[in-house]
Parts: structure tokens; sequence; C-alpha cells
């Protein structure tokens, strides 16, 4: 077959399989020019999951009618200068809008501001129409219907109309929240609407946006990040570790105000919250990165969602480095939604109540529902027997008289008087986690401050006390290690070998003693004594691979830290022992101390707070 040039109609429909994968990537597009024409309302309607209707109006500046016919023509953009590198809009390439009318029903009817009325132009699967007048308000609305009906084949890759309908509203949610000054309008089929109204562009107006997508609670359960690094600049918010969810849908990022999903960010994320979060959750984020576009590229794929930075160990380094230390700067934080679960517990036919993170080693509060056997009335384990039934007639449950004297600090005082006296035990009332009032089921210590009860886990909590113990003295001198017998030499491509070298300062630190070993091989003479008997050539070759794509060695300081982990798990304050009021007042004063000690290694909370608020709403007294 000889070799010929495609038609403009094939040409865009190729490009199309690349930019326009679903309905939710023409709602993405259509959306971006919006924005790049400075709309400050736009409203997206939908109907068939967007495969039969796409409509796109906003207030923008609109498209000259002269210029329609270029605005459906490929590679025909007003966004792009004359320097590939240095693009400051969310489109750039001119390959939507043609794309789009090469497997649709494409119209575009725009107005500027300064026209005496509006025009119009159309696609028919790539076959353009004359421009004609029309009636419109200022700015441009753009209707898509039919999408795919020039390739009929790409239909039977579409999922249902719902799945779809979900995907568009996902992209809308996430190109809002770049952009709080702007008011946008999601309407669908089944008369459900999605309403964000435009806030401020300042801190507060910024989080309001974030909280009409991602609810109410998250506000409530957010660090604020605001970092910089040699020109790179971080803000945003992260969840506190105990506030999390099953997948990372609700991790939104930015680089220079244009959402992106980065395998180097998300990895960041994860990085971060490693020691904090069960293996099976993950955080909740939204951050923003901003930096000169010469040293971001955004023209990987068409698509225009994933970036490749200059510098991505820098831009790593800053997100891991800022979130860490927001995590220690923000102290000890319980989710707010840990007490709401608690409350739904106790109501009468709740289901029972537990956290959504692993159980292992943890008793849920099921427990408290089976309290009672089936064999009838028995007083000394029913829920509602006397607290002190004596020696010889019940357990000792750690509520009894004579159990709650070592925690006694005399008569209760009025308001006023309590106000002036400086007992200790008043001060500890005043401290975060107050204090300790009784030890229930031999692992759970209860505490009371001014204006709640707080329950505390505390095998959980002293495994984290313990870890960060043992990882601040790891990482505070140079990691121990020991010399092998024999070198291990490890072959590795010449281009991995010489990046180990370059690292060979840092990983020495962490105990791994290696230099270049002719031009293709290392060879490692130390290991970290940590690790014990271990897999040097994988060792070695998960950290040639990890500096290639981020050019750091967490690989090698992640493992360390495990086996902290696991020293800490198994050091700590056992289940079932019991302590005296002064142990717990302690742990509980080095809970307050230590960072992330709202969780414990396994991203278990460690404590729940109930506010004496709810706990009197339980009671009906509110």
């Amino acid at each position: 077959m000889p070799i010929r040039p495609l038609s403009e109609t094939m040409i865009n429909q190729i490009a199309a399989g690349e930019v326009i994968e679903r309905p939710a990537s023409v709602v993405k597009e259509l959306v971006e020019n919006a924005l790049d024409a400075g709309a400050s309302r736009v409203e997206v309607v939908t109907a068939g999951g967007g495969l039969n209707l796409i409509r796109v109006t906003d207030d923008g500046s609109g498209i000259p009618e002269e210029e329609l016919v270029l605005a459906v023509a490929r590679h025909c953009t007003s966004k792009l200068s004359h320097d590939i590198h240095d693009i400051r809009s969310l489109g750039f390439r001119g390959e939507a809008l043609p794309s789009i009318g090469s497997v649709a029903r494409l119209s575009i009817r725009s107005r500027t501001a300064s026209g005496d009325s509006a025009a119009e132009i159309g696609i028919d699967g790539g076959r353009v129409s004359a421009v004609k007048p029309a009636a419109a308000n200022r700015g441009t609305t753009v209707e898509v219907r039919d999408l795919f009906f020039a390739t009929p084949a790409r239909l039977k890759f579409m999922k249902g109309e719902r799945a779809e309908s979900s995907a568009t509203s996902d992209v809308v949610k996430r190109i809002a929240i770049a952009f709080p000054t702007v008011r946008f309008t999601l309407a669908g089929p089944d008369r459900s609407t999605l309403e964000l109204p435009a806030t401020d562009d300042t801190p507060e107006g910024r989080l309001a946006r974030v909280a009409q997508v991602m609810g109410k609670d998250f506000p409530d359960n957010a660090i604020a990040i605001d970092a910089a690094r040699e020109g790179v600049h971080l803000a945003g918010h992260v969840s506190i570790p105990s506030y999390t969810r099953a997948n990372a849908l609700q991790q939104y990022a930015y680089v220079n105000g244009r959402p992106v999903r980065d395998k180097l960010i998300a990895g960041a994320i994860r990085g971060a919250f490693a020691d904090v979060l069960p293996r099976d959750r993950h955080a909740v984020t939204v951050l923003f990165l901003s930096l000169d576009p010469s040293t971001v590229d955004v023209n990987v794929h068409p698509a225009k969602a994933d970036v490749r930075f200059r510098d991505p160990g820098l831009v790593r380094g800053l997100i891991v480095g800022a979130i860490r230390e927001a995590l220690a700067g923000a102290g000890i934080r319980a989710a707010t939604t840990g007490a709401a679960g608690m409350m739904a517990a106790f109501r009468p036919g709740a289901a029972p109540y537990s956290h959504p993170g692993p159980a292992n080693g943890h008793r849920s509060y099921e427990a408290a529902y089976h309290a009672s056997g089936s064999g009838g009335f028995d007083p000394l384990r029913s829920a509602q027997r006397p607290l002190d039934m004596g020696e010889a007639r019940a357990p000792r449950n750690g509520f009894a008289e004579n159990e709650q004297a070592a925690f006694d600090s005399g008569p209760l005082a009025s308001a006023d008087a309590r106000a002036g006296m400086a007992e200790p035990a008043e001060a500890l009332l005043g401290m975060v986690l107050g204090a300790a009032r009784a030890q229930v089921h031999e692992n759970y210590i209860v505490a009371q401050t001014r204006d709640s009860l707080v329950i505390v886990d505390q095998h959980a909590a002293h495994e984290r006390l313990v870890y960060e113990a043992l990882k601040n003295a790891l990482h505070s001198r140079a990691v121990p290690s020991q010399m092998l017998l024999l070198p291990e030499i490890v072959d590795l491509p010449e281009e991995d070998a010489e990046r180990l070298a370059m690292h060979s300062d840092t990983l020495a630190k962490f105990g791994l003693g290696l230099e270049r070993f002719g031009p293709g091989a290392v060879a490692v003479r130390e290991t970290p004594s940590m690790l014990g008997e271990t897999n040097v050539q994988q060792l070695v070759r998960d950290l040639a691979d990890e500096i290639a794509d981020n050019d750091t060695v967490e690989t090698l300081k992640e493992r360390l830290d495990k086996i902290a982990a696991t020293m800490a798990c198994h050091g700590s304050v056992r289940s079932g022992r019991l302590l005296k009021a002064e142990e717990m007042n302690a742990l509980l004063r080095q809970m307050e101390a230590t960072p992330g000690s709202g969780t414990c290694n396994h991203g278990r909370p460690t404590y729940i707070e109930l506010k004496l608020a709810d706990i009197e709403r339980l009671f009906g007294r509110r």
C-alpha cells in the first residue's frame, strides 16, 4: 500500500482518541477553555451521562465572529506564545474543539463584550458548517450532542450513565477547587444539581471552596501547609492521621493551578504519611505547587494530566518535609468523626461501632453489646450492676469506690472556687488529654478534661511513643553498620551505578557503605546493623530504581523505620497491664508532647474524645 497523507477528519479522530477518552474529558476541555476566557460563572448540563448531551455555558470574553473558523481548526490557539516552556493557561494545544467535532455534533455560539450580536458555528462528524448569526448573551455556549456517533466502536467502551456522570462530577469538582472565585453549576437529567457558589481568593475563601467539594468535616480535621524551597512553593491542607479514606480519590494536586494526577506527588504524599496510616487507608489532601513554568513540562500527554519536573527530588523532598513538619507541629488531635461514630453506636438499635482502620490487636465497641449472657439476668454481669458489689461478689472493675480512691482529688467545689485553685489535678484538666480517672478492661485509660471524656488505648499510645523515640535515636546520628566479611558485588547498568555513587555519602549515614566497582557495578562493604541478614542485591537494585525515579534514597530509610516500628510494637506497654495513676498521667503527658501520637504505628486511633455536650445529648439533657 503506497504512503499517502491522512484526511483532516481522520487526523482529528486520531487526536480525539488521545484527548477525548470519555464524556468527562469533553467537560474538562470545555471548562478549561471557559476559565482561560476569564469566566466568573460556568454552567454544565449533561444528559445520558454526557453521551447524549454536554452543554457548557460561560460569561467569559467570548470568541469574535471572524475567529470562529480558526477556533475549530487544529493547532490554532490564542493561549500560547512563541515559547512552549512558558505555559500560563490551562489549554494551549489547540486540539480539543476539532477533536470533539470529529467524533460528535458540536456547535459553538459566542458573543464578545463589544459585539452587537452573537455568531454560531457547527461541526458534524468533522464537517464544518458556515458561520451564521445567533442570539446569545456575552460569553460562549458550547453544545456537544451524540458523542462518539462518528466512531461507534468507541461507545462499546463507555460505562453506565451513572459512572460517566460521576466521572464528570469529579472533573468539575477537581477544577473548581483551584478557582474559588468562579461559580460552578452542574446539572443532570435526574434533576440533581451540583452548585458551588463563588468564594474569595483568601486562605479562608479557598478553604471554604474545599469544604464545598470535600464536605464540612474536612476543615475541622485538616492541617494547613505552607512551605517553600528553591523557588518552589507548596500550599494547601492535609488531613490529620486519624481522618482517612479507603482510596486516594480525595487527594487533589495542582501545579500552577492545573489539576494533575502525578505519580511523583502521589508517592510523596504516601511517603509523608507512611508511618501514621494503615496500609489500606489514604490521607485526604489538597496541595498547590507553584513554580516557574520553565521548570515543569505539562506537555507530556495531550490530556495534560501528567507533568514532569526538572528537579523531581526537590519537589518530592518539599512535599514530604512540609507534610511531616506540619503533622509534627499540629500536636495531638483526634478526628471529629470518631466521636460522631461513637455517638451513633450508643443510640438504640445502632450497629456496633468500629474504626475504619485495621482491627488487629484492638477490640471494638461490639463487645459492650454482648456483656450479658443468654441464661437470664446475672447481677454480676449486667451492665446495670452497682458500681461496688464487694470483693466476694464481683471482680475488680476499676470503678468501685476503693479503686477510684487513687484518682480522688477531693470534694468538688463550685466553679468559682475551682477557678482559684492551684491543685495539680485542676491543672491537668486543662491539658489536651486531661487527668486520668480510671483504667477499664486493663487496656483503656479513661481521662477527664474540663469539657470532655477521653478514652485512651494504652498499648497503641505507648507503641507510638516508643516508635518516635526509636526514630529520633535512629536519625539523630549515623546508623550503626556491620562490615561484610567479603564485599558484595552488585552488577548494574552504568547509569544506575553512577547514581548510587553520587548518593554514597547519604547512604553511608544510613549504614550502607558502597563504592564504584568498575563501569557497571558497585561494591557493598557495609550494611545497616538493624537489617541483620538482608538481600543486599535486591536492596541496592531497589535503591537504584528509586533514585532513577525520584532522586531520593527513601527506600533504605523506610526499611529502617519499619524495623523500628516492629521493635516499638513488641516493646510497648501490653494490653492487660495494670497502671498506677501516676503512670497513666505520665503516658498522657508524653502523648501530648509527641508528634503523631493521635494514631499508633499502624494508623489506628490512640484515643477518642467525647465532648460533654455530646454526652448530655445522649442523656436527653440537650
